[in-house]
């Protein structure tokens, strides 16, 4: 029975360790926390799931949550415009629903079951050099560790890497009490909302420690007027920060916050990081090799929504490449072969993430202004979330959006 250590219990880390221990290999599983303590501790994301993403946790029969999530059936996008009104309003629908659940939950739910079911779980913060003696013991070592030392072990991918700052300021508030969007009270969405040149803001339900909540998740572009939450402690001052900046710039969202509270004092999250793709193989000072998972070598900013699902297809696509590799030494060129594989897909959420960084250019504004009348075009763009593959076919090339929406608009 082939050995493998998973050191990170994060999306990706659960994933693989569940999904290997179900393959019937010998997995242990190091993490900083133990799950009381992941459960009662602060958010960690705003994590929302889409089809695929969502159908590799059924493949492992991990699906715990899924009866008791919000199903979110659709992708709304608004654009601010100077005066305060929206000038761009419309919501795609999903052909899969998307889901949310606070990575509290999961987590813990995922940790507790991967111990129940016979895996070992290991309650220490990994160092560089405690790797150095475990792979000396297991036949493979992946980190999914996305912060602190063992991230040092991988080296930028300056070819993949355009940013070497934050492009984005990060502020997160659970709460509860959120009214309806009054647009379509009958389902539940994501909502984007623009505010160009300063920032965006994103709106979605999700499942948390207390049931249903929704999660106002802001983007500041740095410097910018949203970016004031660095060194706010104070919870409650996060969430009046929160509404203020709403109030403001889009009081459309501000109309239907009224009323909310935090879901919990640890319901708040701020920061920023830079977007880095990494070299997916760490050597250690022994000679040894480990490999790199998910947001420890792919690091997109948050704006296009993709951590968790990247985190979750890494995981599936690392699955099927361990067990296919059957009984052979995993090796430099096989490590390098696994995250090739992944980076099939995860190039176009790179590429589609580092564009909406950007003032969008004209040819997108035509895209977003054309879903507000056409309905197929707003639902390819909602299905993109899903599928980032399918931007190479309309979205970055002028010549091919304006072809795309010719043969959509009326008539054609």
């Amino acid at each position: 029975m082939r050995k493998i250590l998973v050191v990170g219990a994060g999306q990706s880390g659960l994933q693989i360790a569940l999904g290997l221990q179900a393959q019937g290999y010998e997995v242990t599983l190091m993490s900083n926390r133990t799950a009381d303590e992941i459960r009662s501790g602060r958010v960690m994301s705003t994590q929302c799931m889409f089809h695929t993403a969502l159908q590799h946790e059924r493949d492992i029969q991990a699906n715990f949550w899924e009866s008791q999530a919000p199903k979110i059936e659709g992708v709304g996008v608004s654009v601010a415009g100077p005066d305060g009104s929206r000038a761009i309003d419309w919501v795609g629908k999903l052909d899969g629903y998307a889901q949310s659940v606070d990575q509290r939950v999961k987590m813990a739910g995922w940790m507790d079951t991967f111990a129940q079911r016979g895996g070992q779980l290991v309650i220490h913060g990994a160092a560089v050099s405690d790797l150095d003696y475990f792979s000396r013991t297991y036949d493979l070592v992946l980190v999914s560790a996305g912060k602190g030392e063992l991230v040092s072990m991988f080296e930028r991918d300056a070819s993949r890497s355009p940013f070497d700052a934050p492009q984005r300021a990060l502020s997160v508030a659970y709460v509860h009490g959120l009214g309806p969007r009054p647009e379509h009270p009958e389902f539940d969405a994501v909502r984007c909302n623009l505010v160009p040149g300063v920032g965006e803001l994103f709106v979605m339900p999700t499942l948390t420690t207390s049931g249903r909540a929704d999660i106002l998740f802001w983007e500041g572009v740095p410097g910018g007027p949203l970016d004031v939450f660095q060194g706010v402690k104070d919870p409650s001052e996060h969430l009046a920060l929160t509404l203020e900046l709403l109030e403001k710039f889009l009081p459309w969202e501000y109309a239907r916050a009224t009323k909310v509270e935090l879901t919990d004092a640890g319901g708040t999250l701020a920061g920023r990081y830079a977007p880095t793709v990494r070299k997916p193989i760490g050597r250690l000072p022994s000679g040894g090799l480990v490999l790199g998972v998910a947001d420890v070598v792919v690091a997109n900013d948050p704006i296009t929504g993709q951590g968790s699902n990247s985190a979750s297809k890494c995981a599936a696509s690392y699955i099927a490449s361990i067990v296919e590799h059957g009984d052979k030494p995993f090796d430099g060129d096989w490590m390098q072969s696994a995250f090739d594989r992944y980076w099939e897909t995860a190039q176009h959420v790179t590429k589609w993430t580092n564009a909406m960084l950007g003032a969008p250019p004209e040819h997108v504004l035509d895209i977003l202004g054309a879903a507000g009348q056409l309905q197929p075009v707003a639902d390819r763009f909602a299905n993109g979330f899903n599928d980032p593959a399918d931007f190479e076919n309309f979205f970055f090339d002028p010549d091919k959006a304006a072809a795309y929406l010719e043969s959509v608009a009326p008539g054609a």
